[in-house]
C-alpha cells in the first residue's frame, strides 16, 4: 500500500499552510503538513482534556522545526531530519517553517481534528 504525497487528500489550505489527510491508511491516518514559522496549536487545544492533544503521533519532520511541550511540562524540539513518537498530552509550537508526515490512531486523530475546526471557526469568526 502508497500514496504520493500529492494523492493524500487537502484538509486545509491558507498562505503558507498545507495540511494533509488520508484516513484508514493501514488503520492510521497518514498526513503530510506544511506549516509557517508561529503556528500554536496551543489556542486551537483549549476544551480538551489537559487542553492538550490527546492522539499520540509518529513521523519524521522532513524541514524545519517545532517545539513539542508535554503535560509534565518537558519540551522537547524536533527538527528537520528527526524521526518521532509524540504520546498524548502535548501541544506544539513551530519554530521554523515545517514539513512533516505523520501517523495517527485515526479515532484519536478524528476527536482532535474535529476539535481544532470548531476552535478555528470560534477564532476566526
Amino acid at each position: 500500500m502508497k500514496i504520493k504525497e500529492e494523492s493524500i487528500p487537502t484538509t486545509m489550505q491558507a498562505p503558507g499552510t498545507t495540511m494533509r489527510a488520508q484516513p484508514d491508511f493501514g488503520g492510521m491516518t497518514v498526513c503530510f503538513n506544511e506549516l509557517p514559522k508561529g503556528t500554536d496549536f496551543t489556542p486551537l487545544l483549549q476544551g480538551l482534556n489537559n487542553d492538550s492533544c490527546h492522539c499520540p503521533h509518529w513521523g519524521y519532520i522532513l524541514e524545519g522545526a517545532l517545539l513539542v511541550i508535554y503535560d509534565d511540562g518537558k519540551e522537547e524540539l524536533l527538527e528537520k531530519g528527526d524521526v518521532f513518537y509524540m504520546p498524548s498530552g502535548h501541544t506544539a509550537i513551530i519554530q521554523k517553517d515545517v514539513k512533516m508526515i505523520d501517523f495517527n490512531p485515526t479515532k484519536e486523530f478524528n476527536e482532535v481534528i474535529t476539535h481544532v475546526g470548531k476552535k478555528m471557526a470560534e477564532l476566526g469568526g
